[in-house]
């Protein structure tokens, strides 16, 4: 083979020695890029800081094929190139470097948003609501801003372009108005917070546990087991019980006792409850009160809170209470009343004459 023979304007010998140059600067920058990473791997584990991991995440995301661009723009120096090819080569060079420098910024902005929600080994709850909406919105902005730089870089008038899509964009969110709420809507679930993954909840009629926050709709687990998909507008118009938030649960007990209760015993039964509740863990006594003269009970109120937002725990309290109570009023003789109903029969002037004109049997 003649080495002096020409090939695109180049010897083939100049083409050998620009592949050779190609294909060392891709091995070093590999190799390079290798030793950093694990080097900064290694670091990363022995310290508490996030800046060697934040580093280690952004050059782990370096691709090689962007390395073997790069490489063989550098070696093309040392063959014959005319403007226009010169020219070429650099918007390659410059398309792959924005991409690169995209992927990392992508990968740093991640990493530290994923990061500022992390408790230790996991994400907590308001972060993870967090997350999927804020990782969208800041990748839509980088790639938005790569592909403006880049469009640059290729000689389009971008502002020309930025009008364009300005008026085109209007046309698109009218089209897309549903789509876009919710996108909205989720944006407004992850900063305002009205509840985060794994809180229970109640919209209208369904109760369960939020599982998922996503860009246009929510997924709760309802307590029958199947789950229950949420658009985030639609949710947010609705009325939300957080239940996850309670500090305390308020019980409100009604007791209805005989009207055969002397008065005595009516003025001793708020005492005797309020004693009940206040010889229990965790229990704040409200009030209780003869409340009214139902059809066939004079009624008992009470209210009091249990200091736990736990419901199985507040169920046992108040099983605690009810069983006291009747057993309080059991050894006082009190009697619980059940609904009863009683029939007056009197005899009027009418019916008593009857009775006299009817003459009696000869006997």
């Amino acid at each position: 083979m003649n080495l002096e023979q020409e090939f695109l304007g180049n010897p083939l010998s100049r083409w050998a020695i620009f592949l050779g140059i190609a294909v060392g600067c891709f091995l070093l920058l590999l190799i390079i890029r290798k030793a950093i990473v694990v080097r900064l791997g290694r670091l990363s584990k022995s310290t508490q800081t996030t800046i060697d991991d934040l580093i280690n995440e952004v050059l782990s995301g370096t691709r090689p094929f962007i390395l073997l661009v790069v490489s063989a723009n550098i070696a093309s120096s040392i063959l014959d190139r005319s403007e226009a090819v010169i020219e070429t080569t650099g918007q390659i060079t410059m398309l792959a470097v924005l991409l690169q420098v995209g992927i990392w910024v992508s990968r740093g902005l991640t990493f530290l948003l994923t990061s500022s929600v992390r408790k230790g080994d996991e994400v907590h709850a308001a972060g993870a609501t967090m997350l999927t909406p804020l990782t969208f919105l800041m990748r839509l902005v980088v790639w938005a801003v790569v592909i403006l730089l880049g469009l640059d870089n290729l000689g389009v008038n971008i502002t020309a372009l930025i009008t364009g899509l300005g008026i085109g964009g209007v046309a698109i969110a009218l089209s897309l108005q549903a789509v876009l709420g919710d996108l909205f809507a989720s944006l407004s679930i992850a900063l305002d917070k009205p509840f985060v993954i794994g809180d229970t909840i109640m919209v209208n009629e369904f109760v369960g546990t939020v599982e998922h926050v996503g860009l246009k709709t929510t997924r709760v687990r309802s307590l029958s087991g199947e789950q229950v998909v949420f658009s985030n507008s639609d949710l947010l118009q609705s009325r939300i019980r957080n239940f996850k938030r309670i500090t305390e649960r308020r019980a409100l007990l009604t007791s209805g006792v005989t009207y055969e209760t002397t008065h005595e015993k009516l003025e001793a039964i708020p005492s005797m409850i309020r004693e009940i509740v206040n010889r229990q863990t965790g229990t704040r006594f409200d009030r209780s009160n003869f409340k009214e003269y139902g059809e066939s009970a004079l009624n008992f109120e009470t209210v009091y809170y249990v200091l736990s937002p736990e419901y199985n725990v507040f169920m046992d309290v108040q099983e605690v209470v009810n069983l006291e109570i009747y057993r309080k009023f059991g050894e006082e003789g009190i009697e619980f009343a059940y609904p009863t109903r009683r029939v007056l029969i009197t005899e009027t002037d009418s019916s008593r004459s009857k009775k006299e004109d009817i003459p009696k049997a000869a006997g």
